[in-house]
């Protein structure tokens, strides 16, 4: 897990970090000699969270990111924004945008703000949906999100993010922690704004989405359950799209790929929760994390859900 932090009041100290941390940009302001900024990001491998503090009003101009990136206000408001196809925008406290494609540049203006930036890989995107010929990248196609609902819920989602699994540096480095928080990001992203993902099966993907089919990809979720699992791998391994694999899970089922492979690590947690020697270094968080679990909460009900007692209790007994 990588943490990053910067306080300073220096226009041309504030440009340099911006570029280093973010895309090479130009950064001004009609009141040099008050112009403190404040960041403080924490990452892992495929998303991180930036929590800015601009005590000013600062005009920017930044080159392509190549990364999808989120803004949301807490207070004050970001001004004139716009990229190549989008003029003038401006948004305040509750609004949560995509401030560019990872493609094009963009620019604005920030008046004294606080609000958070997070970034993510768009490869995340083709890892838990499919592009319109089944494989291939996934775009958004929209920067504001399809309603209110969807960017409270996305705001959800990074908050949950930042609270509960960036928060904790041995969680977050766990590998099934970051691969899981990365799909989870990604795929509240694509239910919040418009993209270029065909959720619903095509003919073929009907006509693939058989039961050997099924078994494949049942088989490598077994085969794989204790490394990082996209619905893509899964998908390829069956030699399907992810629509096919969506839909057989579906029909066959009555479930999702990574709802089943949640349950796969699930009991394997359960099994190491049974093999572990009261006192012996191992604890309920500590298992739950090897296997993909970041929230000691969530786990322990879906685990009670699951096998009517709590996992401390397992482990006491083990």
């Amino acid at each position: 897990m990588e943490t990053l932090t910067f306080d300073s009041a220096d226009l041309a100290a504030t440009e340099d970090f911006l570029s280093r941390a973010y895309a090479r940009m130009r950064i001004g302001s009609s009141t040099p000699e008050a112009t403190r900024t404040r960041i403080r990001r924490s990452a892992i491998a495929p998303v991180s969270v930036d929590e800015l503090a601009l005590d000013f009003e600062m005009s920017y101009s930044v080159t392509p990111l190549g990364r999808v990136c989120l803004c949301v206000v807490h207070e004050g408001t970001v001004r004139d924004h716009g990229f190549p196809g989008v003029e003038n925008d401006t948004f305040g406290p509750g609004d949560v945008v995509l401030f560019a494609p990872p493609d094009l540049p963009y620019s604005g203006r920030i008046h004294h703000a606080r609000y958070t930036i997070t970034m993510l890989d768009p490869a995340l995107l083709a890892q838990v949906a499919a592009g319109p010929d089944g494989s291939g990248p996934v775009r958004l196609t929209g920067h504001r999100p399809r309603s209110a609902v969807a960017a409270r819920q996305l705001g959800h989602a990074i908050g949950h993010l930042r609270d509960h699994v960036l928060c904790d540096p041995g969680t977050a480095d766990q590998p099934l922690i970051a691969a899981t928080a990365g799909q989870y990001l990604a795929a509240s992203v694509l239910n919040a704004f418009p993209n270029t993902a065909l959720s619903e099966p095509t003919a073929t993907d009907r006509r693939d989405a058989h039961p050997e089919m099924l078994r494949r990809a049942l088989a490598y979720i077994d085969d794989h359950a204790g490394q990082p699992v996209t619905v893509a791998d899964i998908a390829a391994a069956a030699h399907v799209t992810a629509r096919a694999l969506q839909y057989a899970f579906r029909r066959h089922l009555d479930t999702t790929p990574l709802a089943h492979l949640r349950r796969v690590r699930l009991a394997h947690a359960h099994h190491d929760l049974v093999a572990a020697h009261p006192g012996g270094g191992e604890t309920v968080t500590s298992i739950a994390a090897r296997w993909g679990f970041h929230h000691p909460g969530r786990f322990a009900a879906l685990y009670r859900n699951t096998y009517r007692r709590t996992p401390h209790a397992t482990l006491s007994d083990g």
